[in-house]
C-alpha cells in the first residue's frame, strides 16, 4: 500500500489535526501519498441539545469507524477525549501523538482569572465534567450549556451570552487562538478529560496500515494515555459522564489522578496513585477501583440509571 486515506470530520479542528498527520507521515515516508477524507458525523450534526441526551462523544467517530469498515478511508484522527474507552472490535489506537497542553482554558472578556468571577456569573462549558467539577468548586455561579465549533462559542462569549466560556487549551493553541485564553486553569482546578490534549490515530488491525503509523507513535503520551482509558474503562463511565482522568510522569514514573462527580456537583471522589510507567494500565485499574470503593460505583450505577 502506497496510499493512505485519512477519514476526519470537517471541524476547522479536525482538518488541522488530519493535515498535521498527514504532514508527519508525508515527511516520515517520502514515497507515500496521503489523502483526507472528510464527513460530516451525527455529532456534527445535532448542534441543538447536549452530547449527554443524544448518545454521547462517541458520536464524533462512529462514522469515521463506518468509513474505515467498508474500506472508505484507512484510518481517522482523533482527539482521544471524544474516544470512548472501548474501541469496536478490529479497530486499534494505532499511535499517538506527543500531549499538547492538557489543561481546560478559561476565557472571558471581563474577568482576568477564574477566581474573579463574581456569584451568579454566566459560565458556558459543553461538558458533563468541567460542569461537575465548576459546581463543586463555585456552587454560585451559573453554568450553561454550549455547544458549537470553537468560533460559534467564541461569538456567544464576544456577543455577552457568557461572562466565560471554559475550552480546551490544546484545540485553542492548534487553531491559533492561543491569545483568547485569559488564564490556563490549573490541573488541581480543573482536573482534565481522558486523553485532553493527545491525538490519536485508529485504524483497523491490519498490518499493511499498521506499518505506516507505528514509527509516529510517542511513548511516553501512550503511557499517560493507557493509564488514563484504563480508568475510565474500569469506571464503565461514557465520554458524558463527570469522570476526569489525568496521567503524568513524575519522580521516575507514573501519577495518575481521578475524579468522579455528580452533575451537580454536590458529591464527588477523587484519588491519585503512583507506580513504574510500564504498570500504566494496572495503575490507572487500581484508581479505579479506589474511587469505585470510596462510593463513585453507587454513583455511577446511579447516574447509569438515570440515563435509561
Amino acid at each position: 500500500m502506497q496510499h493512505l486515506r485519512i477519514a476526519t470530520r470537517r471541524s476547522a479542528l479536525a482538518l488541522w489535526q488530519a493535515n498535521h498527520v498527514a504532514g508527519l507521515l508525508r515527511t516520515t515516508h517520502p514515497e507515500l501519498e496521503v489523502s483526507l477524507v472528510p464527513i460530516v458525523t451525527e455529532g456534527d450534526r445535532i448542534q441543538d441539545r447536549p452530547l449527554s441526551e443524544v448518545g454521547g462523544k462517541g458520536l464524533f467517530i462512529k462514522e469515521l469507524e463506518v468509513a474505515m469498515a467498508e474500506g472508505r478511508a484507512d484510518l481517522a484522527v482523533h482527539s482521544m477525549k471524544d474516544v470512548p474507552a472501548e474501541l469496536p472490535a478490529g479497530f486499534v489506537i494505532a499511535c499517538v501523538l506527543p500531549r499538547a497542553d492538557p489543561r481546560d482554558a478559561f476565557l472571558s472578556r471581563r474577568y482576568p482569572n477564574f477566581a474573579a468571577l463574581p456569584p451568579g456569573a454566566r459560565v458556558g462549558t459543553s461538558s458533563q465534567r468541567r460542569q461537575s467539577i465548576l459546581r463543586a468548586r463555585r456552587p454560585d455561579l451559573s453554568i450553561i450549556p454550549l455547544r458549537g465549533n470553537v468560533d460559534t462559542r467564541l461569538r456567544k462569549l464576544d456577543d455577552g451570552e457568557f461572562d466565560a466560556i471554559i475550552l480546551a487549551a490544546a484545540g485553542l493553541t492548534r487553531l491559533g487562538l492561543g491569545e483568547r485564553i485569559t488564564e490556563h486553569l490549573d490541573t488541581a482546578l480543573s482536573l482534565p478529560a481522558v486523553g485532553q490534549g493527545i491525538v490519536g490515530i485508529e485504524c483497523r488491525d491490519d498490518p499493511a496500515v499498521l506499518r505506516w503509523l507505528t514509527p509516529l507513535d510517542d511513548a511516553p503520551t501512550r503511557e499517560c494515555l493507557l493509564a488514563e482509558r484504563a480508568l475510565a474503562a474500569r469506571l464503565e463511565g461514557s465520554c458524558t459522564s463527570p469522570i476526569a482522568g489525568f496521567a503524568r510522569h513524575a519522580g521516575g514514573g507514573l501519577e495518575v489522578q481521578g475524579y468522579v462527580g455528580a452533575p451537580d456537583g454536590s458529591c464527588s471522589f477523587a484519588d491519585r496513585v503512583e507506580g513504574p510507567a510500564s504498570q500504566a494500565v494496572a495503575l490507572g485499574a487500581a484508581l479505579a477501583d479506589r474511587l469505585l470503593a470510596a462510593g463513585a460505583g453507587a454513583l455511577l450505577a446511579s447516574l447509569r440509571e438515570q440515563a435509561g
